[in-house]
Formats: structure tokens, C-alpha cells, sequence
């Protein structure tokens, strides 16, 4: 059994992992500096037959269980109010919080403040009511591209999905690693699959306040940096909920993102990914992953794209 963890070793590893002035005093790309014009070829060499798999989940409009914010979609102009005669359009207007537990994005190295600073020591107040001003999501502007890495845990355990509030820990990293025959490396973009999406098919939503949701536990954390995780990515929200570890609520998204610079995708859709992944027996694919050019955006809503 993994040894708990206190707030004081989440402090701990958050020093010793701590990519701050690695690539320079005034870097806001964190980890993103790992996939190089190489990783990008060699992801791209991956491609044999071009099936294209998105990993987003449909835009939550309707409010449910753990859909706090939904999106707001309203349609300015339909056709069915529209004349026949000659040439007309329809229109419509869509408002997106992004950050929460429902809508699939990625979050900016601006969202995470850990002891009053962000991601590479920039002071949390660069971030104002106009904007970041570091670490915003144009870091991605030119879209993220690179090896994608999918960890199957359910089938690791041999279920459909792990119970909410399951933790995955990093010897169970390795165990996926070996069972798929996959190794994470330098510039990858490493998903987990937790099941989220089979259980919301066959149990319906639930509000993660209440239940919690499966994720990685802090102990992972020496993985992520060791590895040169580029960019990670979940069904759920990478951490673990509740956290397992008294006094820090998301040691993943604390450490990773202000400490190492590692940008998280929440909410990903995987079920799709991971059919197709057991399917060929290959857990490695090119990732395609573009945020939207918001300027001084702490997220993006996103659609990332595995391709075979």
C-alpha cells in the first residue's frame, strides 16, 4: 500500500520538482518546451491510418450534477423564423466558463497559484480583472502538437471504471506501462483513463462535492517531472477528489501546473480514445491539441485530437 502523503511532503516535492527559470527568468511555456521540432516528427510518424479520434466532450449546455456554470447557447437566428425567399443565415451566440468539472480545457499556467506566486515565480497579482498578464493561455497559440500517451487504469484493475474518490497511484502508472508496453517519455502528452465516461453512461452524473472522482494521487506527482510529461490530460481532473491529503485540496494541479509548468486538460472525453487504443493494441498516437487565441485567458475550451 502507497505511504500517505501530508501537506508538508506536497511541499516538499513541490521544491524539489520545481522547473522555475529552467528555460529562463521570463518563460511562461512550462513544460510545453519539452516537445521540440523532434518529438513533433517522431509524433507524427505515428500516423499509419489516419483514423481521428476526438477526446472532447459535447459542450454541457444542460445543468446537472457537477455542471455548475453550464454553457449558454442561444440561437440569434433560426430558419424557422427566417423568409424562404432568396438567400438568408442562421446565427447563433455561445458563453463558456471553462474551468469546473464538465467542460473539456485547458487550463492556462495562470490558473494555479501556490503560495501566492504561479508558474516560474511570477506573483499571483499578474494576474488582474483585465487578464493575466503572465502565464496566460497563449503559451499554446500555436497549437500543441506531440506524442499522446493513454494510461488505461480501468483496464489495469480489470473494471469498467474506478469508483469515484479511487486513487491512482504511481506504482499503477508503471503497471499500465508495462501491461500496454508503452513508456512515457520526454514532450509526451500522458492521458488517464479513469472510466468516467462508461460510469456516466450507466450510473448517470454525479456531483463530485458529494462523491468525489477518480484520479491521481500526489504521489505521482516525481512521475510527471521525472518522465518530462509536456502537457497532462484526464476524464476527470488529474487530481484525485477528495485529495487524500489534509490541507492541500489539488496537490496535482498546485504542484504540476505552478511548480513543474505542466498545463492540465480536464474533462476529457476517453472512451472513444480508449476503444480505439484496445481495439489496435497500441496506446501511443499523434495529439493534436489547439486552444483558442485567447489573449490574457487563464483556459480554453478545447477539442483534442488523437490520430492513428
Amino acid at each position: 500500500m502507497a505511504e500517505a502523503l501530508s501537506k508538508a511532503d506536497v511541499g516538499r516535492m513541490a521544491e524539489q520538482l520545481r522547473n522555475w527559470g529552467r528555460w529562463g527568468p521570463e518563460d511562461e511555456r512550462g513544460a510545453l518546451n519539452l516537445i521540440t521540432a523532434e518529438t513533433r516528427a517522431e509524433a507524427l510518424r505515428l500516423i499509419t491510418d489516419s483514423a481521428v479520434v476526438s477526446c472532447a466532450l459535447p459542450l454541457p449546455v444542460m445543468p446537472a450534477p457537477g455542471n455548475y456554470r453550464p454553457v449558454e447557447h442561444h440561437v440569434l437566428r433560426g430558419g424557422d423564423a427566417a423568409s424562404r425567399d432568396g438567400l438568408s443565415f442562421s446565427a447563433d451566440w455561445f458563453a463558456i466558463a471553462p474551468h469546473g468539472m464538465a467542460t473539456t480545457h485547458l487550463d492556462a499556467l495562470c490558473h494555479v497559484f501556490s503560495n501566492g506566486k504561479m508558474y516560474n515565480g511570477f506573483d499571483q497579482s499578474e494576474v488582474r480583472s483585465d487578464g493575466a498578464m503572465k502565464n496566460s493561455i497563449m503559451a499554446g497559440r500555436d497549437g500543441i502538437v506531440g506524442r499522446g500517451v493513454l494510461l488505461d487504469i480501468p483496464g489495469l484493475k480489470g473494471v469498467d471504471w474506478l469508483e469515484p474518490g479511487t486513487p491512482i497511484h504511481s506504482e499503477d502508472l508503471l503497471a499500465a506501462e508495462q501491461r500496454q508496453g508503452v513508456t512515457v517519455g520526454a514532450g509526451d502528452i500522458l492521458l488517464i483513463g479513469t472510466g468516467r465516461d462508461a460510469r456516466r453512461a450507466a450510473e448517470g452524473p454525479w456531483d463530485f462535492r458529494d462523491s468525489g472522482l477518480a484520479g491521481l494521487y500526489a504521489d505521482c506527482l516525481p512521475f510527471l517531472h521525472e518522465r518530462g510529461v509536456a502537457v497532462l490530460g484526464c476524464d476527470g481532473v488529474s487530481d484525485v477528489l477528495p485529495s487524500r491529503v489534509e490541507g492541500s485540496i489539488q496537490p496535482i494541479h498546485e504542484v504540476a501546473i505552478a511548480h513543474i509548468g505542466i498545463h492540465i486538460i480536464d474533462n476529457m472525453a476517453l472512451d472513444r480514445l480508449t476503444a480505439a487504443c484496445r481495439q489496435r493494441s497500441r496506446y501511443a498516437f499523434a495529439f493534436f491539441l489547439a486552444p483558442l487565441r485567447l489573449e490574457r485567458g487563464t483556459a480554453s475550451p478545447v477539442n483534442p485530437l488523437a490520430v492513428f
